[in-house]
């Protein structure tokens, strides 16, 4: 696609100051807080974007019961995947998995699910899957 490329990446947070902690201990950066509901992290180019629901009717933050994760996973690669998978264990996750593991498509990778129900997944930088056939 020719003159288009991904920027930002929303992941919904119920409390944004509880969002900026969790994120900055997981992608070991503080990150910057651009406005009162938004905390940004730069992910090699793309912004990974801790964003706390309005309500734009009652000119408030969104209520608990109306917050809704993301329904699917964010995929982020790194350099260092154990490093990353120590972070995770010590920053809180809502639920990790047990341990690294390598795919049958050939990414070695963990999951998890951030303290707001949103799924991620962290990829060994060099072994992420890029489409073409894979055939089981």
């Amino acid at each position: 696609m020719a003159g288009v490329s991904l920027f930002r990446v929303i992941v919904p947070v119920a409390d944004i100051e509880a969002g900026a902690v969790f994120y900055a201990r997981l992608l070991d950066h503080p990150g910057e807080r651009v406005s009162a509901l938004r905390h940004y992290f730069d992910c090699d180019g793309v912004i990974l974007a801790c964003v706390q629901p309005y309500d734009e009717v009652r000119a408030r933050p969104a209520r608990p019961e109306d917050f809704r994760p993301n329904p699917d996973r964010i995929y982020l690669a790194t350099e260092d995947l154990e490093a990353a998978y120590a972070r995770a264990a010590d920053a809180g996750c809502d639920w990790l998995e047990e341990a690294i593991a390598t795919r049958d498509w050939g990414e070695r990778s963990f999951y998890l699910r951030d303290p707001f129900g949103n799924p991620l997944c962290f990829v060994d930088a060099g072994t992420e899957f890029r489409g073409g056939r894979f055939v089981r």
